[in-house]
């Protein structure tokens, strides 16, 4: 209990800007998909996350400002004693949409079919202004977006974070040979 009331300490701290959402990633990369993902700015560029024993994951940074999600799951495999084991979130659906601000995913790809208005691609990294906070270093490739829509949402990523998160009909489960998002 003591650890789960520090990590929502630590949670809290990050959402309110207090303390840098950089951290070393698991090691394992996660499963994110929905059904439909529509928001106001994008801004994405290419970085490198790392693992606690120092190994590089090139994901592309996709910030996204003001997002609203029909629905969501994130499962990922986990190797325990027992065997594997799948940590699987759900959201939204039926209980309404999932929303979140500043949200920002490190993901290694993203499938679905995109719409992006006033699409800037190419643009240098340290320029993005589509999304508050998201800026990559000054010579790097980035690519920005008024609003996207993208349907079919299926993602593999090393980490996700956001400012504020609203998951209406949240169901967590933790389960021996559970069901992946896809």
């Amino acid at each position: 209990m003591p650890a789960l009331l520090a990590v929502g300490a630590l949670a809290l701290v990050v959402a309110q800007g207090a303390l840098a959402a950089s951290f070393a990633v698991s090691g394992t990369a996660f499963q994110v998909s929905s059904s439909k993902l529509s928001s106001k700015g994008l801004a994405s560029y290419v970085q490198t996350d790392r693992s606690v024993d120092g190994t590089g994951h090139p994901v592309a940074l996709l910030g996204i400002g003001e997002a609203t999600l029909t629905d969501i799951c994130q499962s990922a495999e986990v190797g325990t004693p027992l065997g594997t084991v799948v940590f699987k979130l759900t959201a939204g659906g039926p209980a309404g949409p999932v929303t979140a601000s500043r949200l920002v995913i490190d993901g290694e790809d993203l499938r679905g079919d995109a719409v992006f208005g006033t699409a800037q691609i190419g643009r240098d990294a340290s320029t993005l202004d589509q999304v508050e906070g998201v800026r990559g270093e000054p010579g790097r490739f980035g690519l920005q977006a008024g609003d996207i829509e993208v349907t079919g949402v299926k993602s593999h990523a090393w980490s996700a974070t956001g400012g504020n998160f609203r998951l209406k009909g949240m169901k967590l489960s933790v389960g021996l040979g559970g069901e992946k998002c896809f």
